[in-house]
């Protein structure tokens, strides 16, 4: 169905799977399998990768030449945008926007900061006392006055054609399971595009999946919400019956103190994949994520015939400017 629609080559898929084998052993519940879309291939990998293959496609179809964006401070999507227009050859802008209340200096500049730059992005903060996306605005409606032909992106990639990425995963995921089929898969969901996507995904595909996105910023009804229209949209896009409410499942328990605030179960999670696995995952999103999975264990949750698969969406290179987190 999606084959129809543009995209421009920006990673290496699919992504492999690998089964948790010590981890699943420690936590004594499901067999845990982890989907490495944090090797995705483009500027040390990530689940923004996906959708940029479809944004830009459509970027380079309006020809325009300047892309615009938003995030946080340590935006993994702003990163990965920016070596997605190094690749292409297109002038990138990214407006990052504090949502941290007080964090050091080293978080502000290390980490997906340096890499905007390295990879040649224009990088502005936002004020604190102006809304990012409003300010966004008004940054690209002067370089309109100027002559460029801007295209702006919204956080994370969170649209209907970023979705069309995070559908091609869901076919991916169902089309390489090994042996029996995934009974779960667990993910982060912030912006929401991924979960969305993921949801669109199994809807086409007719899959019996359960998809359970660990939010790490907003409520349950408010992301569960969020996640639907996204969705519904991405569906209506591509001319198909909209999703079912209840496959949109949300849990909160895991966001902490806030939006990339760490929380002691991040921590733990994080030290648990690290020493137990050799994999980084990240502190605002897939270590939050993993936590998640942990406390869904430990609760009994799932049966122990499951397979459950994480779904890694990368976010390692933002390490360093969380050292202090760790402390």
């Amino acid at each position: 169905m999606i084959e129809n629609f543009k995209r421009v080559s920006l990673g290496h898929f699919p992504t492999p799977v690998e089964h948790l084998k010590s981890i699943s052993k420690h936590l004594g519940g499901p067999q845990i399998y982890i989907k490495r879309d944090d090797c995705t291939g483009l500027a040390t990998g990530g689940n923004k990768t996906r959708k940029l293959e479809y944004i830009l496609a459509d970027v380079l179809d309006k020809k325009s030449d300047l892309v615009v964006t938003v995030g946080a401070i340590q935006s993994n999507h702003a990163r990965q945008t920016a070596a997605a227009c190094a690749k292409l050859g297109l002038k990138c802008l990214i407006i990052l926007e504090h949502r941290l209340k007080k964090a050091p200096e080293i978080y502000e500049t290390s980490g997906n900061v340096f890499l905007n730059k390295v990879f040649g992005a224009e990088v502005v903060l936002c004020p604190k006392d102006q809304v990012v996306e409003d300010y966004a605005e008004k940054i690209i409606q002067e370089r309109i006055s100027k002559g460029a032909n801007p295209y702006f992106i919204p956080v994370g990639g969170s649209n209907h054609l970023g979705e069309l990425g995070y559908i091609e995963c869901m076919r991916e995921i169902i089309e390489n399971q090994n042996q029996d089929s995934f009974s779960h898969i667990i993910l982060a969901t912030g912006s929401g595009g991924t979960h969305a996507g993921l949801v669109a995904g199994k809807t086409i595909f007719q899959s019996d999946i359960k998809i359970i996105g660990i939010s790490i910023n907003h409520n349950k009804l408010h992301q569960e919400e969020r996640v639907y229209q996204l969705a519904l949209n991405s569906l209506k896009y591509v001319n198909h019956h909209p999703p079912l409410r209840d496959d949109v499942v949300v849990e909160d328990e895991y966001v902490g103190p806030g939006y990339a605030e760490p929380s002691e179960g991040m921590k733990e999670a994080f030290s648990m994949m690290a020493t137990r696995e050799g994999i980084l995952l990240d502190p605002v999103y897939s270590g939050k994520a993993f936590d998640g999975l942990i406390g869904l264990i430990k609760s009994n949750f799932f049966k122990s015939t499951d397979k459950v698969l994480f779904l890694h969406t990368g976010g390692s290179a933002a390490i360093p400017a969380f050292e202090w987190a760790f402390e």
